[in-house]
């Protein structure tokens, strides 16, 4: 047998003998869309009236947002009934050409890769292949997605045996069986912690689902009426896009739908292009630390440049830290992507089109192993740990050059809060049912202050414009969760600045008729802000879990009522109940298991400020005091504004003479940049902080302590002690330095 022959012959035994199919480095890297195939020209070039072509557009984008509404009305899951998803429709080659205007944007960059998966492997499979009725699923980040609690459904759409494209949902669906309840379990240490873990699967058959299938589903998660319910919605909106799709083939021709789907793609990719040229070419530094993994507190480093030139953007992420082995803060690459297009998806073009032609001028440069590119091997649970972080490094980098673009689709804004503050839960719910999710408060995130106007009071989340917060009298009909104090904004929390960011809202939250039941929280950002102000404008402050435990209050103020207080403030700082344990930490927040009255409290955060403090009109700044944003102490401190703490009546030549010291003291403060950065930098972290990441050469990466390096193109993956380990030994030291002083 000759070499090529003997050759060919092993490569098809190994073709015939794969051992198991993971995530395709070759799908899961590119991002960019498919090269317009001959069947599609052919389309093209049989249907190129512009008119008609944005008639079919309009149909099929209706039939988008038409299909959003059907999940979100039709859902059981908290993320299905407030918004936390999206619609779409896919082309022949699995590229997302068109999604609901509404809902999580990220999934725009994200949603094709199971898709291609399916395209690449089970299409011309004897045991699975495609065929029309077919019904796909999918959960797993590192087949594409943002973590596995968000769960994809897909069919394929045929006409006279042409595969024509795809539709599907995709929903923040919660609860997934993982280690801990609601689907994001923070204390995941690898892969096999996070439940379930779907790679592209045919999980029904002439638009049933399979019984045996669905059983394994909903015998793998806590809340299997949910995982039925989400499963159905999903397919139902799927199949009236279908309907759809038929009915625009039947009125038009099926080259006009393909025509649509492609030049939808191709118009966008050319129109980002466009917008491109007209920024100034040039390069922006900027630097993002998350102060914690949700396990412990340090300082991790996203270091970016945004590098602009012609018509393409690179955004280059390397120096930043290092993968954590058994910490679920890791991203995978193209979960990063979704996060990062969002930001010209709402931010910077909202004109576009929801697909991932928009992203396709842009190329992301990243480490191997690091946080935001990591192995298959780290969990990936709460990626939003790392993944908004660097969302929010272009997002205070993208301004520089929006600032001076010659085209403008919206305003220039500061850094929006980016974490989500809210509570997931697990237990046993007032009608003995045992649960597991996500409160939908976390879509209520602060909005940046921009170049003309403050920011809105807990508007959006960064990745969902068009979410809601959900109804908290809704909520407590479905489980024992109650919110003394829902949505009540926190004063002095703001991004200061000419104009303010906006403010985030307190929670204080109980239960009640639960013979179990448990808490979880997941954000970073209580000791070093996440997001922060542009031009001036100051970063917002940091928020952190607070308890009162030891007491029921509803036995306690069931004879004094007065005894409640309003603000997370009071509570902390009066501390109106006898005998209860008050205590603050970070909030990331692992599975705790509370009793009935049990006060946990937290803060959704707020936005960054935009421009100097001092440019602040002394009217707006009177107006926050009087509606109780700000306290006495920023209106003279930071804005050095001169008022009436009774009216609000400003002193309008007190506060010209308090500005003018103030900018006399800031020039006594100045220093030349040679001399501050003397005595600023220092040649490498301090050793009291374990800082993840580079230093000054980017090329070298610090892993928690100044004298452990490893170097960025052969990154070492940074494993953590377990909390409870280095708890313990604390405490054992301590008990030894006792007998020893005894």
């Amino acid at each position: 047998m000759g070499g090529d022959q003997e050759k060919s012959v092993i490569e098809k035994f190994l073709d015939d003998n794969v051992l198991f199919l993971g995530p395709d480095p070759e799908i899961m890297k590119d991002h960019r869309v498919v090269e317009t195939s001959p069947r599609e020209q052919a389309a093209l070039d049989a249907f190129a009236d512009p008119d008609e072509i944005n008639l079919i557009r309009h149909k099929l984008q209706t039939a988008c947002n038409e299909s959003f509404d059907m999940v979100e009305q039709m859902g059981a899951a908290p993320g299905a009934k407030w918004g936390d998803l999206i619609s779409g429709l896919w082309t022949m080659h699995g590229d997302l050409a068109m999604a609901s205007m509404g809902g999580v944007l990220i999934f725009s960059v994200l949603t094709q890769h199971p898709v291609k998966f399916i395209l690449k492997y089970w299409k011309d499979d004897p045991t699975v292949g495609l065929k029309d009725g077919d019904v796909f699923m999918h959960n797993d980040a590192r087949y594409g997605n943002i973590h596995n609690t968000d769960q994809s459904l897909v069919i394929p759409v045929f006409h006279e045996g042409e595969l024509i494209c795809f539709t599907g949902a995709i929903v923040h669906e919660g609860e997934n069986g993982a280690t801990e309840p609601g689907g994001m379990p923070s204390a995941a240490e690898s892969p096999f912690d996070e439940g379930l873990k779907m790679s592209p699967i045919l999980v029904g058959e002439n638009y049933e689902f399979r019984r045996d299938i669905m059983t394994f589903l909903q015998n793998s998660v806590r809340e299997p009426k949910l995982q039925l319910e989400g499963m159905k919605s999903k397919l139902f909106a799927a199949m009236r896009m279908k309907a759809r799709v038929d009915d625009a083939i039947a009125e038009y021709g099926v080259d006009a739908v393909i025509a649509t789907l492609r030049k939808t793609l191709t118009d966008t990719e050319t129109e980002v292009r466009r917008k491109l040229m007209s920024w100034p070419d040039g390069k922006v530094r900027t630097n993002v630390f998350a102060d914690g993994t949700l396990r412990e507190n340090c300082l991790i480093r996203v270091r970016c440049e945004l590098h602009k030139k012609d018509d393409e953007l690179v955004i280059d992420f390397r120096g930043s830290s290092p993968e954590f082995l058994n910490r679920a803060n890791n991203t995978v690459l193209a979960s990063l992507k979704g996060m990062l297009a969002q930001e010209f998806l709402s931010f910077v073009w909202p004109d576009l089109p929801r697909n991932q032609a928009v992203f396709a001028p842009m190329t992301v440069l990243t480490d191997e192993r690091s946080a935001l590119n990591c192995s298959p091997d780290a969990p990936n649970a709460q990626s939003m740990m790392t993944f908004f972080p660097g969302f929010t490094a272009i997002q205070i980098g993208v301004p520089k050059f929006l600032y001076s673009a010659g085209e403008r689709s919206t305003d220039v804004i500061a850094g929006w809060y980016n974490m989500i503050v809210t509570f997931l839960y697990g237990g046993v719910n007032q009608y003995g049912e045992l649960v597991g999710n996500v409160c939908a408060d976390l879509n209520g995130m602060g909005g940046a202050a921009r170049w003309n106007r403050d920011g809105e009071h807990s508007l959006a989340p960064i990745f969902a414009p068009m979410a809601d917060i959900g109804e908290q009298e809704l909520i407590e009909e479905e489980v024992p969760l109650i919110k003394i104090v829902p949505h009540k904004l926190m004063r002095d929390s703001e991004g200061f600045g000419k104009y303010r960011g906006g403010h985030g809202y307190q929670q204080i939250a109980t239960m009640k008729d639960s013979s179990m039941w448990g808490y979880m929280c997941c954000s970073i950002g209580s000791k070093f802000p996440t997001t922060y102000g542009i031009f001036g404008g100051y970063a917002p402050g940091c928020y952190p879990l607070c308890k009162v435990k030891g007491v029921n209050v509803f036995e306690v103020m069931k004879d004094s009522r007065d005894l409640l207080r309003y603000t997370i403030e009071e509570i902390m700082n009066e501390r109106p109940f006898p005998g209860a344990k008050y205590t603050s930490h970070h909030m990331g927040l692992q599975l705790e298991f509370a009793e009935p009255g049990e006060l946990y409290m937290i803060t959704q955060g707020s936005g960054g400020g935009y421009g100097d403090v001092l440019e602040r009109d002394p009217e707006l700044v009177a107006k926050d005091y009087l509606d109780g944003l700000i306290s006495m102490r920023p209106v003279r401190e930071i804005y050095h504004v001169v008022l009436d703490e009774k009216t609000g009546a400003v002193d309008v030549e007190a506060t010209s003479k308090a500005r003018d010291a103030e900018r006399a003291q800031r020039k006594a403060r100045g220093k030349p940049y040679s001399e501050f950065v003397k005595e600023w930098e220092t040649d490498k972290p301090a050793a009291d902080v374990p800082f993840y990441g580079s230093w000054d050469d980017r090329g070298t990466i610090y892993m928690g302590r100044p004298d452990k390096t490893c170097p960025a193109d052969a990154i070492q993956s940074v494993m953590m002690p377990d909390p409870k380990d280095v708890r313990i030994a604390k405490l054992e030291a301590e008990i030894e330095a006792l007998k020893g002083a005894g």
